[in-house]
């Protein structure tokens, strides 16, 4: 899951390289924190929020394969 996300939201910000990702799995759930520039905050989370819901879509879809629970936050580095 860690590897999508970060897929997704490198391709998406300004500073690629301030991008980091951790994942924590607590039995069927799973946290993904994705730590960001401030700079690029607006384009992770998208106009009315869009982006960061299709991201956290994707994410819990790909994570029902696995029967597994996915929560993905945003935070700034």
């Amino acid at each position: 899951m860690k590897e999508l996300v970060e897929l997704i939201v490198k391709k998406l910000v300004n500073h690629p390289e301030e991008v980091e990702v951790t994942e924590v799995e607590n039995g069927n759930n799973v946290d993904v924190v994705v730590k960001i520039s401030p700079d690029d905050m607006g384009k992770v989370i998208g106009k009315n929020g869009r982006t960061a819901t299709a991201i956290r879509t994707v994410a819990r879809t790909c994570a029902k394969k696995t029967n597994k629970r996915v929560d993905v936050k945003f935070d700034r580095v």
